[in-house]
């Protein structure tokens, strides 16, 4: 939703700043199939030699007909970047900071904690301890409910938990342990809140089920089962939000200002009783798009609550949210102080935004992230004068794709689960000032010379609101400025596209 009500918008502010400059098209990046029509666009063989079976996953943006072959099962031996249905249903209830997180299964799986999230948290840390039942072959070989049910005992009384969250995990499906009936077992036994969360890792292609599954666990056995004290009319949740480096905080403030309550999280420095009464809001407002759609299509379907998509990554898309929120309420005290807010953070921001834009405008930028960044950081980039000419995502689905499409321009290339290999030759192909990516992209674009910034789950800096984008800002000019690269040689260049 993309209103553009108030007498200072962000479009004052590009005229305060200047104007960001209009793309190039990379004719030379596309070319036209004569045989299929004139308006078909096809990958140029000289972009990329991948697998047959592969070039269906890329495409070049044009019009609205262009998305790539997504969710679809790897294939073997590209070394898929991929995580498995356990590893999202943990990133989205990790967050929850008075609860243990428990992984049912061999010791490996527990390597999956709560640093691959870097969610921070305001009181409780908890949630920073890793636990497994740690299967063995006996237990694979005789069954691992028992063990299960001492471990789940044990750590009730060691830490007193508000919850217990239970993950199962490949080698538990596989041996057909009955999560449920342990859980009940041992909700009866402890008088604790034990959770089952039904995540086997080979349950689907990607992650993303894993999302579904852990909303299904908040839903069924969680969410509804709490009440607030004083309620409000103007009580809301932030859904999809995970306090990542503190991005939290910086929203937090902005809502409070305008007079809206966040009632709660979920699940960003939540706890589980917060959480236990969300069914008591009377918005949720979905940030992360791919991971929370779901449970807020839920929670209208079962609690009334309706729902608005936000994104608090730019300064554009952060007013939009701010201005989409105070029009549900219909207040207008509350639409005059949005509009104040927005004028004042913008006039705030705009000197230091403009010295990074005066160094960034023109560069041009690849996206490789989850599938709502994906997306969400295309304005953000654009506001700086940048140019994203390649984005996609490792476990997108056919919406992500589609919201993709809405957001780039045409000439962008699309990538769908692209592997190392194939990830490194279009990075030698399409030479960017900068790539942001999570961290197993990192030390690939670092040896091709190309400067990196991480807007996943390991950076330090919160990039989300006003004060948020200063720091994104700030985060970019540092990584494409940064002196190394004059004395770095520039591994992209000259590089023959048959090489390794």
């Amino acid at each position: 939703m993309m209103l553009s009500t108030g007498s200072y918008s962000s479009k004052c502010m590009q005229k305060e700043m200047g104007h960001i400059q209009n793309n190039k098209p990379f004719n030379n990046l596309f070319l036209h199939n004569k045989t299929a029509g004139a308006d078909e666009i096809q990958i140029d063989d000289s972009i990329i030699k991948t697998l047959g079976e592969r070039k269906k996953h890329m495409c070049i943006k044009k019009g609205n007909d262009s998305s790539p072959a997504c969710n679809k099962a790897s294939i073997p031996g590209t070394v898929t970047q991929r995580s498995c249905v356990y590893g999202g249903a943990r990133v989205v209830l990790m967050p929850v900071t008075d609860a243990i997180h428990l992984v049912h299964g061999p010791i490996g799986c527990a390597a999956c904690t709560w640093d691959i999230r870097g969610s921070r948290s305001s009181d409780d840390d908890l949630y920073k301890s890793g636990f497994s039942t740690n299967l063995e072959e006996k237990d694979i070989v005789f069954g691992g409910e028992n063990k299960l049910l001492e471990t789940i005992i044990e750590l009730n009384k060691l830490y007193n938990p508000a919850a217990i969250f239970v993950y199962s995990t490949c080698v538990v499906g596989l041996i057909g342990d009955d999560l449920k009936s342990v859980a009940k077992k041992a909700s009866e036994l402890t008088k604790c809140r034990v959770i089952p969360v039904q995540s086997e890792g080979f349950r689907a292609v990607n992650k993303s089920l894993g999302h579904q599954l852990a909303c299904d666990a908040m839903l069924d056995y969680l969410i509804g089962s709490g009440e607030v004290k004083n309620p409000s009319k103007y009580d809301m949740n932030i859904v999809g939000e995970f306090n990542v480096a503190g991005d939290l905080w910086d929203i937090k403030p902005l809502f409070k200002n305008i007079g809206v309550n966040v009632l709660c999280a979920i699940t960003g420095d939540s706890k589980v009783e917060d959480i236990a009464a969300a069914h008591m809001a009377k918005l949720n407002v979905v940030q992360c798009q791919k991971s929370s759609n779901y449970l807020a299509a839920r929670m209208e379907e079962k609690y009334g609550i309706p729902f608005l998509k936000v994104n608090f990554f730019g300064i554009e898309e952060t007013s939009n949210s701010l201005r989409n929120v105070a029009k549900f309420f219909h207040d207008p005290g509350m639409i005059k102080k949005t509009e104040k807010l927005i004028e004042s953070e913008i006039w705030r921001i705009r000197a230091e935004i403009s010295k990074y834009r005066e160094k960034l405008t023109g560069k041009k930028v690849a996206v490789y992230v989850g599938g709502n960044k994906a997306w969400s950081l295309i304005r953000a980039f654009e506001e700086l004068g940048m140019e994203v000419i390649m984005t996609g995502t490792q476990n997108g689905l056919p919406e992500d794709y589609e919201r993709i499409r809405e957001t780039v321009k045409d000439g962008t290339l699309v990538v769908d689960d692209a592997n190392s290999m194939e990830l490194a030759r279009l990075l030698k192909k399409y030479k960017p000032d900068l790539i942001v990516s999570g961290a197993k992209e990192k030390y690939l674009s670092l040896k091709l010379g190309i400067p990196f910034c991480d807007f996943n789950h390991d950076r330090i800096s919160s990039f989300a609101g006003f004060q948020g984008f200063i720091n994104f800002a700030k985060e970019v000019d540092r990584a494409v400025s940064s002196p190394v690269w004059n004395l770095t040689p520039k591994k992209c260049s000259g590089v023959k596209e048959n090489a390794g």
